[in-house]
């Protein structure tokens, strides 16, 4: 009897053992992954804005004062094309700009000239017209004297001919007057094609003043040398590429989430970022970009599962306040994870909670 309990016994600690290891196994195969559905991850490298700096002419560079790692600021001269073909031109400009004020003045002295001319032309008119009124009177009045026999017929012949001779002279007057008028405009037209020669040669000025500007290469924000693609003396086309600067105000992590998560992530929700190079802090970043289109997951998604799914591509931003007060440990290329919170009833486990603040 009791070898026959023992058996009994031992059989059902065999089953026990037997439901518990199975048991085991059905947890560890369906037991939740990760941190819960309410929470997603993506594993992604700190990227940051890229900025090419080009010449916007072609030209010979005649020197680069940056290198590459430095940090550069907002303003600050990075480089300097060769300049002299530009300030001889804008020498030239300068002249024409000269010579052509110079004509205007020239024009416009033309036209006061013309003007005066005007003027005496109008003072003969009237002149003129004085000495054909008295012609006439007198004209009449030797007429009326020789038909009274008064006075010889050579008389009157001689008034007629002062009389024709004076009218003679008011027309040559009126044609004074308009010739001085032509002359006029002729001296205004002058003076309109000098003050236009003066606005193209000012232009002119303009250009070459800022294209001299344009000549030294520089930064628009604060951001890092990553690249010195070409060296002094050196012949670059408009638009070569002389420095490849990173923005460090606009730095973020990209990764990949499946369908099912990516469609509960929305635009400016808080991301939290831990590095593979700094595990212990947890740094904040808002959502930026969602993909409106889904992808094959790329190589840099690890994990067999995943790569069987399509995926959407995230960006997270980290808070430019927060950068601008690290900027000397800004680096890209560095690996890591993103967490997102898909239920905003839920709480950040302790060891994901922000840590790091501006």
């Amino acid at each position: 009897m009791p070898s026959t309990l023992r058996k009994v016994v031992w059989r059902m600690l065999i089953i026990a053992g037997v439901v518990f290891i199975a048991g085991v196994l059905v947890w560890l195969e369906f037991r939740p992954e990760g941190l819960g559905d309410g929470f997603a991850s993506g594993n992604g490298r700190i990227e940051a804005t890229e900025i090419d700096i080009a010449t916007k002419q072609a030209g010979r560079i005649e020197a680069v004062l940056v290198g590459e790692g430095e940090q550069v600021e907002p303003n600050q001269l990075l480089a300097r094309m060769d300049m002299k073909v530009l300030e001889a031109e804008l020498g030239q400009a300068r002249a024409q700009v000269r010579q052509a004020e110079s004509a205007t003045r020239t024009a416009q002295a033309q036209v006061a000239q013309r003007q005066s001319e005007k003027t005496a032309a109008e003072a003969v008119v009237l002149q003129r017209n004085a000495e054909l009124s008295a012609a006439h009177k007198r004209y009449d009045r030797t007429r009326a004297l020789v038909a009274r026999n008064a006075l010889s017929r050579q008389q009157l012949d001689d008034d007629l001919a002062s009389l024709e001779s004076t009218e003679a002279a008011l027309a040559a007057a009126r044609a004074g007057v308009l010739s001085a008028l032509a002359a006029i405009e002729a001296a205004d037209s002058k003076v309109i094609e000098s003050q236009a020669a003066i606005e193209a040669a000012s232009a002119t000025v303009d250009k070459l003043e800022a294209d001299l500007e344009d000549s030294q290469l520089r930064s628009d924000r604060v951001a890092r040398v990553q690249y010195r693609v070409a060296q002094p003396g050196e012949v670059l086309p408009a638009g070569g590429v002389v420095l490849n600067l990173v923005d460090l105000t606009d730095v973020y992590m990209t990764f990949f989430l499946p369908e099912r998560q990516a469609g509960r992530v929305a635009l400016g929700a808080d991301v939290h970022l831990v590095l593979d190079a700094a595990p212990q802090y947890v740094i904040p970043a808002n959502v930026s970009y969602v993909s409106s289109v889904a992808q094959f997951t790329p190589k840099t998604v690890e994990t067999a599962s995943e790569r069987e799914k399509l995926m959407f591509r995230v960006k997270a931003r980290i808070d430019p306040a927060l950068l601008e007060k690290h900027l000397d440990k800004v680096k890209t290329g560095l690996p890591g994870m993103a967490y997102l919170k898909l239920d905003d009833t839920l709480d950040w486990p302790d060891e994901l909670k922000v840590n790091v603040t501006p």
